[in-house]
């Protein structure tokens, strides 16, 4: 999903288009390594199962509460949404039909397809979305959608097979918002969900469900997708936590696909008989904040010296194994349709150098906390920078901090820090969420005046090529004057059987194509 507002692909998609529900993303870095079936046709039959790194005692059907990957693709395996990002990046009508916005991207009004059914044999109408939609909104939610769905001021039906959403304020990404996977579309009744009801529109119904387990599931005969979606008769989600066991797990044909492979042992996985790996790189990324309130960070030179001291290609080698891209210290992925394509900054420690001097400095030494709870390999990758940086001038003493606690203690309290982000569908939901002033995970405390406007103006924004423009000098102005060093973006790697097909494309927007794959793979 390269490409930037000079080389004309986003002239391709039309204001109308946009409008109507044609937005492209572009396409998804896909890296398919061993005697993968990509290619083959899909076909009907078998019971997948697939095994994941996650899985909790405490999880339940509660769309609100969808804390890790394995309830997240529970969800949406069970569940179907307003709309669908796709393999490539594009947005795709599900329960929605079509949509449309008002001139000022304030108003959208979405128009549901017609024969939907809920596996309770109930059809989908406005109603259901409204309820589903409000479910996290108010007062009183602790929805971790709540701040998605809280621009909402007004949701009305216009019949039974139409909605209306009204915004305070214009935004041209609404529809890939509520692609979201905590917002499923489920069954009301008098205005109300019932969030622990296990009864969805999706293309599987739950059979069973052992939370931190295992889930079972059959395929919905009445799915409308058939046949294009929904290859697998059944489908056997596992918790299996221990990287060596999910691993061996698929070696041994126990299970068919597993996620997280380790990547200092992927090696070994590739050289088993019978199985592939796929890796796809989105917009998962690894960082080094900076609290640009706090001195030395508060000068931008200081800034510029440590993003010029850091071998990038030196980390995505030997922390990644190579399993990612560089980053360029602009949080928006190669995966996101108005990705930049800046001139990489190289490891340079005269440039390093420079800059300190420009800041009235002839050598640095800050502290880096780290620890492997903020990403796999941080502490490694800290390490590492802490040596490339000593060429410049710059000693970066690592603290290792303990893993329990990271993210409250750590993260935001201490003035250097490494950080995982698993990044964000649009340009704007990731500046929005952590670049933004006064947001709450803004943790480089970072407050650009420019890029605050452009934020506000892009956002309501429908013509593309404008928008193209804009997220461009915002991701300039992170990359030249933020508080964030980020050195690489990390692959999703899963292990799969070569008895397993899948698109030639898959989607990198999250592991498993997009939290997809039970629908979209199938048997070859």
């Amino acid at each position: 999903m390269n490409g930037n507002p000079a080389d004309g692909r986003f002239g391709a998609v039309s204001r109308r288009g946009l409008l109507r529900g044609a937005t492209a993303l572009g396409t998804a870095a896909l890296l398919p390594l061993g005697s993968g079936r990509a290619a083959a046709q899909p076909k009907q039959g078998g019971t997948l199962r697939l095994a994941m790194a996650h899985g909790s005692s405490t999880d339940s059907y509660d769309p609100a509460m969808l804390e890790n990957a394995f309830a997240q693709l529970f969800a949406t395996a069970r569940n179907g949404y307003m709309t669908e990002i796709a393999a490539d990046g594009s947005l795709t009508g599900d329960i929605a039909e079509s949509w449309e916005a008002s001139p000022d991207a304030r108003v959208w009004t979405f128009k549901l397809r017609e024969g939907v059914t809920f596996h309770s044999g109930k059809p989908v109408t406005a109603e259901d979305v409204i309820a589903s939609l409000d479910y996290h909104r108010g007062e009183e939610s602790t929805s971790a959608a709540k701040p998605i769905v809280a621009p909402i001021v007004e949701i009305a039906a216009d019949g039974p097979g139409t909605v209306v959403v009204t915004l305070e304020s214009g935004n041209a990404d609404f529809p890939f918002v509520i692609s979201d996977y905590h917002l499923p579309i489920l069954p009301a009744t008098d205005g109300r969900i019932d969030p622990l009801s296990p009864d969805g529109c999706g293309g599987y119904v739950v059979e069973s469900y052992e939370p931190g387990v295992r889930a079972s599931m059959t395929r919905n005969p009445n799915y409308w997708k058939l046949p294009d979606r929904a290859h697998f008769d059944a489908v056997e989600l596992l918790t299996i936590i221990d990287a060596a066991a999910r691993q061996n797990a698929l070696i041994t044909g126990e299970v068919d696909v597993i996620d997280q492979v380790d990547v200092n042992t992927v090696h070994l996985l590739q050289r088993a008989p019978g199985v592939q790996i796929l890796s796809t790189t989105g917009t998962q990324h690894f960082t080094f904040a900076m609290d640009t309130r706090a001195a030395p960070f508060s000068d931008n030179n200081v800034r510029l010296a440590l993003k010029y001291a850091i071998d990038r290609q030196e980390l995505l080698d030997k922390v990644l194994n190579g399993y990612g891209a560089l980053g360029n210290d602009q949080p928006v992925g190669p995966s996101d349709r108005f990705f930049a394509d800046l001139p990489q900054r190289a490891y340079d420690p005269d440039k390093a150098k420079f800059h300190l001097k420009e800041a009235g400095l002839d050598t640095l030494q800050v502290p880096l906390s780290a620890a492997d709870a903020a990403f796999p390999g941080a502490v490694d990758a800290a390490v590492l920078y802490s040596e490339q940086a000593a060429a410049a001038g710059i000693t970066i003493d690592v603290i290792r901090e303990p893993n329990d606690g990271y993210w409250s203690n750590v993260w935001m309290v201490k003035p250097f820090v490494a950080v995982y982000w698993s990044g964000r569908p649009t340009a704007d939901w990731m500046f929005s969420t952590a670049y933004a002033a006064g947001v709450a995970w803004n943790d480089t405390f970072w407050d650009n005046e420019r890029f605050n406007q452009l934020l506000n103006e892009a956002r309501s924004e429908l013509d593309e090529v404008k928008r193209a423009e804009m997220y461009r000098e915002m991701q300039l102005l992170v990359r030249d004057d933020g508080g964030v060093v980020i050195p690489m973006f990390a692959s999703y790697v899963m292990g799969l059987s070569d008895a397993i097909g899948h698109p030639e494309q898959v989607s990198a927007n999250w592991t498993l194509d997009g939290f997809r794959a039970v629908e979209r793979w199938w048997f070859a």
